[in-house]
């Protein structure tokens, strides 16, 4: 299986605050994401990782990820993937007592510089589930960073059903 690029600026790499789009993906494509329980602990884990790093928006696919988030000072975004993927296998390992590989090796990530790129990561990531015939229109899909946003100003609680669970100041 072959590594993704990397298309970070080893230069630019410690400037104070730098957005990246990153996409990373389940090892063989394994559709791992489509089981509520393993989408509702990757969320879990993205909660979490708020407390270092801003997560702008994402939306968890059966098979990957597409994150927009940004780093600062110096955490690199090479780091803040090690906590979410890292942060992840730990716990499906433990939590749910999962016995394969998780991820694929390595990730993709692309720089955002400016308001008309992050807007367009954006309305990629909405539209993902949608491209991918997982549902009719964005709204619909439940594993992404607005439907979670709506429904906790909804006042919804978490169900038995993998519904979500937990807040934090940063993710819905």
């Amino acid at each position: 299986m072959a590594v993704p690029t990397r298309n970070s600026d080893p230069h630019g790499i410690l400037q104070s605050r730098r957005t990246f789009f990153v996409t990373t993906r389940t090892y063989m494509g394994r559709r791992l994401f489509q089981v509520d329980r393993n989408a509702e602990l990757l969320v879990d884990v993205l909660r979490a990782c708020a407390a270092r790093f801003r997560i702008h928006d994402f939306v968890v696919m059966p098979e990957h990820v597409h994150l927009l988030l940004s780093v600062e000072g110096d955490l690199s975004v090479e780091k803040a993937m090690q906590f979410i993927k890292g942060g992840f296998s730990y716990r499906i390992k433990k939590e749910l007592r999962y016995a394969g590989e998780v991820w694929q090796r390595g990730f993709s990530e692309v720089r955002v510089n400016d308001d008309e790129s992050f807007r367009s990561y954006r309305e990629y990531i909405a539209q993902n589930p949608v491209q991918a015939g997982l549902v009719a229109s964005a709204e619909m899909y439940r594993w992404c960073f607005e439907s979670l946003k709506r429904r906790k100003a909804q006042g919804l609680k978490p169900s038995s059903n993998g519904a979500l669970c937990g807040t934090t100041k940063v993710m819905p």
